[in-house]
């Protein structure tokens, strides 16, 4: 049996989703679970194929705030979604604050200097709510 999480990732930065996408193939060959990514580049794209699309559905949402139109990510309908799948990655503390203040309770300070240990924890991230039960054993197993 196939199980299949989808993944929706809102990022301009093409650095970064070539990172993110990098750490996160490593993740899908690591585990049970077939990932299917999504990559929206701007807030237009958002509105278009996620809030108005009455089907969207995703397990684990990545919402950088700022993108390539220079409007915001932030317009996403999170609170529809699920503000438990979301993980708040901006580079500004005061953008993923503002995501806090909608519910959402991962947050990922993005750090451009150090791409590799970011989207590390992204993934960790990630893993945590595609597979907590697998997590929590590695953990306890380590503790």
């Amino acid at each position: 049996m196939v199980f299949n999480k989808s993944i929706l990732i809102l990022e301009d930065n093409l650095h970064v989703l070539s990172v993110l996408l990098e750490k996160l193939y490593k993740l899908e060959s690591d585990q049970s679970n077939e990932l299917s990514i999504m990559v929206l580049t701007n807030s237009d794209q958002v509105v278009t194929f996620i809030n108005n699309n009455s089907n969207a559905y995703f397990d684990v949402i990545i919402l950088d705030r700022d993108c390539k139109l220079n409007k915001s990510f932030h317009v996403l309908d999170i609170e529809k979604l699920g503000v438990d799948k979301v993980i708040s990655i901006s580079t500004v503390p005061e953008y993923n604050d503002a995501a806090i203040k909608r519910g959402v309770d991962k947050v990922v300070l993005k750090d451009l200097q150090n791409i590799d240990d970011f989207a590390e924890k992204v993934v960790t991230e990630v893993e945590r709510i595609i597979n907590p039960s697998r997590l929590q054993k590695y953990f306890n197993l380590v503790e």
